[in-house]
């Protein structure tokens, strides 16, 4: 028997798990600075970037339906291994490319395009894997433990992959290429719990059967959607290059402080949560972090102080990743093994498109008024749909456990 939070990686197969998911997280990051950095060289032309970016984000868009479904038909842990296997391969062919000067615009993008198609598959499948890994009453700290992979991947994978870049871009796609397919292969000898699988057609109600189940349940629909829409008005990180240029004046030592925060406050947060799991009230501690988050990314559109708008970052930061366990814990707990896929990849559609629309609704808004007032109602706006989905989503609100069913 597992005694304490702190033995959970003495769960079988959850190291396993646990070091892959670190190893394609940090080599992702890592390939996105090297690919960026590459095209724009090569293009001299940010609308290149751009393209780039909708290479990766494009295919999570469009596979989503498909995915969940295989990752509910197939062994999500030959899935995962599979996709890491690709991502190798398209780090392996930078790498010649680059070793041979051949690497075009086209062959670059073809190449994000099929590393968001892996993300795409990969993301859903392995957060579906998770529960048939860890026993239930482990559960959150697993997700706290993954969620801490997540935030240090964020600041490691970046400066690694621009650390190392720094000595040419052979050297990022090797270290990423090494590093995914170590993934794969721990990836490869773990042993889940099987867990019954329908042998149902492809048909557009199965396709569409995530949608549907997330639609039938109050609190899953609550949590996804409360996601969207907050992160889609709260997204104040967009615009920190303009505050760290125009008001606070810092210049890029400043903004890479200002991006290093939020993830730090996240990373520590996660930590404690591994130790000091939630367990009693946590609809209310859900709305109370939203909140939070809210009204820190107030105080960071009002400060003028760097100390100050770093404490309100790293507010954010910790508020966010309370917010992000409860709700991912829940769409866990609350979802069959037989529908994870599914409902996961939903999940991921959600939290991508808010994350991308939240910076465009940012940068729009600012655009019009100002950064300083398009950060302040985002906060407000945080705060009245926190407000507004307490109203609309009682059981959600009510909810005292992460376990207890709706």
């Amino acid at each position: 028997m597992i005694s304490s939070s702190s033995s959970i990686h003495q769960i079988p197969y959850y190291k396993n798990y646990w070091v892959s998911r670190m190893l394609s997280s940090i080599s992702f990051q890592m390939l996105s600075v090297a690919i960026g950095w590459q095209m724009y060289e090569l293009t001299h032309d940010a609308f290149s970037l751009g393209l780039v970016g909708l290479a990766q984000f494009l295919p999570m868009v469009l596979l989503t339906l498909v995915v969940g479904h295989f990752a509910d038909r197939y062994d999500r842990r030959y899935i995962i291994f599979l996709c890491q296997i690709v991502e190798a391969g398209m780090a392996l062919l930078l790498l010649s490319g680059s070793l041979t000067d051949s690497l075009g615009q086209n062959q670059i993008l073809l190449m994000a395009a099929v590393l968001g198609a892996c993300r795409a598959f990969e993301g859903p499948s392995s957060s579906a894997l998770l529960p048939q890994l860890v026993p239930k009453e482990f559960l959150q700290q697993a997700i706290s433990w993954n969620t801490s992979v997540g935030q240090l991947s964020q600041i490691l994978g970046p400066s690694m992959g621009g650390l190392l870049y720094w000595a040419g871009p052979t050297l990022v796609y090797t270290t990423a290429s090494l590093a995914l397919l170590t993934a794969g292969i721990l990836t490869f000898f773990i042993h889940s719990r099987p867990i019954v699988r329908k042998s149902e057609p492809v048909s557009l109600r199965s396709l569409f059967s995530g949608i549907m189940f997330v639609y039938s349940k109050p609190i899953i629909l609550g949590t996804i959607s409360l996601d969207l829409f907050a992160v889609l008005l709260g997204g104040a990180t967009a615009l920190l290059p303009i505050f760290a240029q125009d008001v606070l004046h810092t210049g890029p030592w400043g903004l890479g402080l200002m991006r290093t925060s939020p993830a730090v406050g996240a990373l520590l947060m996660s930590i404690v949560l591994v130790y000091y799991p939630l367990k009693k009230a946590v609809g209310y501690i859900l709305f109370a972090a939203l909140a939070v988050f809210g009204l820190a990314t107030m105080l960071f559109a009002v400060s003028t102080n760097l100390f100050i708008s770093l404490v309100a970052l790293f507010l954010i930061g910790v508020s966010d990743v309370i917010s992000v366990i409860i709700r991912s814990s829940l769409v866990q707990l609350q979802t069959p093994d037989e529908m994870r896929g599914r409902v996961n990849a939903v999940n991921s559609l959600f939290i991508g498109t808010s994350n991308q629309l939240g910076e465009f609704e940012s940068g729009t808004l600012a655009g019009f008024i100002g950064a300083v007032p398009a950060a302040f109602i985002g906060g407000i706006g945080t705060i009245a749909i926190a407000g507004l989905w307490m109203f609309l989503f009682p059981s959600l609100r009510k909810m005292r456990t992460l376990s207890e069913q709706s």
